[in-house]
């Protein structure tokens, strides 16, 4: 078999000969046939194995054939491919620019404790509802977020401070007199 190949066809048309095989018989054809496709070079005394093996072995030679074909012209078609992009020889098969910048990675953890709330992909550290609790009580605060958590279209939002902080605006501050609240609830200010 090739290198690097983990898998062969076997043809279903081979069940008219295995059908004549008794189960000892068939399972001895079978392992001959695993170890050939793994290069153990099998060697059997039993002339039925040996019989019926030999179809066997003859369609695995020419599907083997088959695909370094194959093989041969899709790496060829990648080496036009790389030579009409870059306009270079790839006789040698080397990588002359690399199509992206490689990166490297920084993953910032969060410690579970730095978390006021979090549900599903979002968020809330306990810096972030500091902020907003200077100018929303915390009962506000925790009402908009639940409300949030229930929104079913809460996917699309990337931060729960920004959302929560736009969905406040509709509530009344700490600070703001009765007239000015009443004016926000009814949409006039």
């Amino acid at each position: 078999m090739a290198d690097n190949k983990k898998s062969f066809l076997l043809y279903c048309d081979l069940i008219h000969t295995v059908k004549k095989l008794t189960d000892e018989q068939a399972g001895k054809l079978f392992k001959h046939t695993l170890e050939y496709v793994n290069d153990k070079d099998p060697v059997t005394d039993d002339i039925i194995t040996d019989l019926c093996f030999e179809p066997i072995r003859q369609s695995l030679k020419r599907d083997l054939k088959k695909y370094e074909k194959i093989r041969q012209k899709k790496s060829e078609a990648g080496k036009k491919g790389m030579a009409k992009r870059w306009g270079k020889d790839n006789s040698d098969n080397n990588c002359y620019k690399p199509i992206t910048k490689i990166t490297d990675s920084v993953s910032v953890s969060v410690s579970d404790k730095d978390i006021y709330k979090s549900f599903a992909h979002l968020s809330i550290s306990v810096d972030q509802f500091n902020k907003l609790n200077k100018d929303y009580s915390q009962d506000q605060i925790n009402s908009v977020l639940e409300a949030i958590e229930n929104f079913k279209q809460n996917t699309k939002y990337k931060s729960l401070y920004l959302t929560a902080k736009n969905w406040l605006k509709k509530e009344p501050k700490l600070d703001e007199d009765k007239l000015i609240q009443k004016a926000k609830r009814l949409g006039y200010a």
